[in-house]
């Protein structure tokens, strides 16, 4: 199923449920005792707390009643609300909640060998990019004999009330869950990718063709096995205010279905093919629905024949789950997190994603160029002291999958910390031969860039053209202390790594191969009036960059006299007295062709702005015969010792 997950508090499960099977004693975890400190660190609870074990709830205790269902769930008294919302999603994954709890049968009450029960549960959460194991008593909070917090519908099923409380030790009392995020508790559960959306910037309400692009995406989402949420953005008075509509503000809700209905009754449906995009809602609560057009007794169900009624289950009570059209979904909600179960298993017939997974740090150190928590790129003197990653885009095009996450503050809210930091990232296009960090901006392109927001992971998708790219996972201000994990998602093995060193390293051997006195970027933009080549009247051109028996080569561009090469490179010149020669070639299945050249001399100027040179056949700038025209920008560095 996946690796041996790692011990949380070093507790082994199966030594201590043995152990405790053979002293016939019940499970009392040491690491989160049954005291106020695990309960809260601010907010008393109202009422005398009593812990007990599901045997002294319930006569019949079960982990669960009939399976797992999302209709199993309630939120207690702490304002958890997106934990539930991700474990209704969660119990709609058989696969899923299968590896958050792991040996379910095992740990099932047995009536028949009650010698076997040793009041020990564990549970399984993907934390920071592996898999850890989290084991707990079964002793539960009460009041009054009745669970405090999450619970399920029926009174003697306990499998959400037990992962509540693992999930809380993880995050340190259980007043640390109040407040939080859908998405991470999904991530949590499955490792998948959060993307965050914003359906109120993102067009969705005006826009018809962004809101069929975004459900296709949920469809294709949905189908595959990922999980998505959503909620009404809310001020501090206005959390939890339930709306004239049945919806509720600054509350998280489970997407528990999305759907293309089919409209109409009996064959006629079938031959009209009509249909119309429906989501299916879940209210942790239990209670409390969405009360316009396709709840639960409107109108618009008789739009539907009763064989597709059917088949969506629907059902007319209060359940806390409903349907809405996709139309007032994006009119209604404001944020949704969609987690995606990226595929990366190579025996698949579905997409299969190549990953990589870094984890690093933003460090201080007392020399600049050990520094690696420069800020964003507001702080130009610091940004470049940043981690760096370079990758490849090795097709024509190809699209570009990153999570930058952050290690989970709750567990120190208790000492009045546990705020995230405010991360984000920046993409640049850099020279197709890179292999040394980057310390200058303005020789790069920035072909993307993250939001900046104080959550836990920050995500971009973005579709990029062949190439050599740098990440540069940041804090928003310099100086900010802290972990992350990158994830990187590409078509095809991009080589993604860190970037280490500034420059090449001296050898023993230097004073003889000589050591790197210049380095030179060469940024070759366009070329214009190339001389004709074939029939229809173009070519299909590349150019060449040649230095030092080094060189670069362009993509080939087709059928144009006046290509747009945006290519760079950049050379690390042991004999900046040399010249640097930059041709032109025409692409042909039998031999290619010369188009031109420009040799440029070892007296370089540095051009902050492209400057066009002439395209000429011989093999000097002496040579009479011009071919065309060819723009391109020169920046020469003289510090390489001081980098």
């Amino acid at each position: 199923m996946f690796s041996s997950p790692k011990r949380y508090k070093n507790q082994l499960y199966d030594v201590l449920k043995k152990e405790c099977q053979e002293n016939k004693k019940l499970f009392e975890d040491s690491e989160f005792p049954c005291n106020n400190t695990s309960l809260f660190y601010r907010n008393p609870l109202p009422g005398r707390v009593e812990w007990k074990r599901p045997g002294e709830i319930n006569e019949n205790p079960h982990l669960f009643v009939e399976g797992i269902s999302s209709h199993d769930l309630n939120q207690g008294e702490v304002g958890n609300c997106w934990f539930v919302a991700a474990c209704s999603c969660l119990a709609l994954k058989p696969d899923l909640w299968q590896k958050v709890i792991p040996n379910w049968k095992e740990q099932e009450w047995d009536p028949k060998h009650p010698d076997r029960y040793a009041g020990i549960f564990h549970f399984n959460f993907w934390i920071f990019g592996e898999w850890t194991e989290v084991v707990v008593d079964d002793r539960l909070p009460t009041i009054n004999g009745r669970l405090i917090y999450c619970h399920s519908k029926s009174k003697n099923e306990f499998w959400s009330a037990l992962l509540e409380k693992a999930y809380a030790k993880l995050s340190g009392c259980y007043e640390s869950l109040s407040g939080g995020n859908t998405g991470d508790a999904v991530v949590d559960f499955s490792g998948t990718v959060n993307e965050p959306l914003s359906l109120e910037a993102g067009n969705y309400r005006t826009d018809p063709k962004a809101k069929d692009k975004l459900f296709s995406d949920l469809l294709d989402v949905y189908e595959r096995g990922g999980i998505i949420s959503c909620s009404i953005a809310a001020s501090p008075s206005e959390r939890e205010l339930r709306l004239a509509n049945g919806l509720v503000k600054g509350h998280a809700y489970s997407v528990t279905a999305v759907k293309k209905v089919r409209l109409g009754h009996g064959l006629s449906a079938y031959f009209k093919n009509e249909t119309i995009p429906l989501v299916r809602m879940r209210n942790p609560w239990g209670k409390h629905e969405w009360v316009g057009a396709w709840s639960d007794n409107s109108d618009e169900w008789q739009k539907i024949g009763n064989m597709e009624r059917k088949n969506l289950g629907i059902t007319v009570e209060d359940d806390g789950e409903f349907w809405m059209s996709f139309d007032d979904w994006c009119q209604n909600f404001t944020e949704a997190d969609v987690c995606r179960l990226i595929n990366t298993s190579v025996l698949s017939v579905q997409k299969i994603w190549h990953e990589v997974v870094h984890f690093g740090n933003w460090i201080k150190h007392s020399d600049p160029l050990k520094n690696r928590c420069g800020g964003c790129m507001n702080h130009k003197q610091t940004f470049l002291q940043n981690p760096q990653f370079v990758l490849n885009i090795s097709q024509e095009e190809e699209e570009l999958l990153v999570s930058l996450q952050q290690r989970d503050m709750k567990i120190h809210r208790a000492r009045g910390a546990g705020e995230n930091l405010t991360i984000g990232f920046a993409i640049f296009k850099v020279e197709l031969n890179r292999k040394y960090r980057m310390h200058d901006i303005i020789t790069q392109q920035t072909v993307a860039m993250s939001t900046y927001i104080n959550a836990r992971s920050v995500f971009l998708r973005k579709v990029l053209p062949k190439g050599r790219y740098i990440i540069i996972p940041t804090t928003f201000t310099p100086d900010t202390l802290g972990e992350f994990m990158l994830r990187v998602y590409t078509d095809q093995d991009a080589g993604c790594r860190e970037l280490d060193l500034d420059k090449p390293q001296e050898s023993c051997w230097s004073w003889l191969r000589g050591y790197p006195q210049v380095v030179t970027h060469i940024y070759i933009h366009a070329a214009e009036g190339l001389e004709n080549q074939d029939r229809s009247g173009g070519a299909d051109p590349y150019v060449i960059i040649s230095c030092e028996n080094k060189s670069v080569q362009s993509l080939v561009l087709k059928d144009t006299r006046d290509p747009l090469f945006d290519t760079r490179a950049i050379f690390y010149r042991k004999k900046p007295q040399k010249p640097i020669n930059i041709q032109v070639w025409n692409s042909n299945p039998v031999k290619d062709q010369f188009m031109g050249q420009v040799v440029l001399p070892a007296t370089l100027k540095d051009s902050a702005d492209p400057q066009t040179l002439k395209l000429r056949r011989g093999a000097s700038l002496k040579s009479e015969e011009m071919l065309g025209t060819i723009s391109l920008r020169v920046v020469t560095s003289r510090e390489l010792t001081a980098m």
